[in-house]
C-alpha cells in the first residue's frame, strides 16, 4: 500500500483526557491540491479508513486519518471502544456531548492548521464520523466552537456518509444571528448520502440533517439516497463522492 503511518496529532488530549490515537496519512500521488480529514465510525480506527481511501481515484488529495480516542460510550452501556465523542441512542431526543465534540472537532483542525494556504482544506466521515465531520462544518460557519472558542479553518467541502447532524435542532437561529455565519454557511460545498435500510443511524437522520443544515441557509447541500442500503458504503456511493469532491475542490483531471 502506498500510505505512510504518521504519529500526527497522536496522543494528544480532549478536555477529559482521553487519548487520539494513531493518524494514518494517504500521500496524493499527483500535485498535492486538497487535505481532507476523514473520520471513522464507533469502534473503527484510521487504519481502516486509510486502507479505503488509498483505493479511491483522487491523485490529488492528501487524506488524513486519525483514530479517536477509547473512552465508555453510554450507547454501549458504558462499554469503551474508540468514538469521537459520548453517544446515547440515536433518537430525536439524542442528547450532544458538547464537550466531546468539541475536543474532536479541536483535534481535526490541529491537524488541518499546517496544511499550505494554497491546498484546500475538507472533512469526512462515516456514521459517527460523519456526525464530528458535520459539526466541524458548524462550527466553521458559527467561527467558534461550541465552548465559544474561535474556530480558524476555512473549511472548503464536507462529506458525510450515514450519519447525522449534532445540534441540528438550534442551528438556524445560531447562523441567523450573524451575517459572517450564514456568508460562510453559504459558501461551503456539503454531500450527504444514507441508505434507506439502515438500521444503525435510521435513514431519516440522513434527510433530517440535510433539511436542517439547508433551512439554516447552507445552500450547496446536497443529499443523495442509496435504496435498500443498510449502514455501510458501497462502489456506487464512494465514486459519486469521488466525482463530487474533484468537480467542487476543482481538482486536476476532473470534468
Amino acid at each position: 500500500m502506498s500510505y505512510s503511518r504518521q504519529s500526527m496529532g497522536s496522543g494528544s488530549s480532549s478536555a477529559r483526557g482521553y487519548e487520539f490515537g494513531r493518524t494514518y496519512v494517504v500521500r496524493p500521488k499527483g500535485k498535492h491540491q486538497a487535505t481532507i480529514v476523514w473520520l471513522h465510525g464507533l469502534g473503527d480506527n484510521g487504519s481502516s479508513s486509510s486502507q479505503l481511501l488509498e483505493s479511491l481515484p483522487l491523485p490529488n488529495i492528501k487524506w488524513i486519518c486519525p483514530t479517536a480516542p477509547s473512552r465508555p460510550v453510554s450507547l454501549l452501556g458504558g462499554f469503551p471502544c474508540t468514538a469521537w465523542f459520548d453517544v446515547g441512542e440515536i433518537s430525536e431526543d439524542l442528547h450532544d456531548d458538547i464537550e466531546g465534540l468539541d475536543a474532536s472537532a479541536a483535534h481535526i483542525a490541529n491537524l488541518l492548521s499546517t496544511e499550505p494556504t494554497d491546498v484546500k482544506v475538507g472533512i469526512g466521515g462515516f456514521s459517527m464520523g460523519a456526525a464530528i465531520a458535520l459539526y466541524s462544518t458548524t462550527c466553521y460557519a458559527l467561527g467558534r466552537y461550541g465552548n465559544g472558542l474561535p474556530y480558524t479553518i476555512n473549511l472548503r467541502a464536507t462529506v458525510g456518509l450515514s450519519g447525522w447532524l449534532p445540534g441540528w435542532r438550534s442551528l438556524r437561529s445560531k447562523i441567523e444571528s450573524s451575517n459572517e455565519a450564514a456568508r460562510r454557511a453559504a459558501s461551503i460545498p456539503v454531500i450527504l448520502a444514507h441508505g434507506t435500510s439502515d438500521d444503525v443511524v435510521p435513514y431519516r437522520f440522513g434527510e433530517t440533517s440535510a433539511q436542517a443544515l439547508a433551512m439554516a441557509g447552507f445552500r450547496q447541500v446536497m443529499f443523495k439516497q442509496y435504496e435498500g442500503l443498510g449502514h455501510y458504503t458501497v462502489p456506487k456511493e464512494m465514486n459519486e463522492v469521488v466525482h463530487w469532491l474533484a468537480s467542487r475542490l476543482g481538482l486536476e483531471g476532473s470534468r
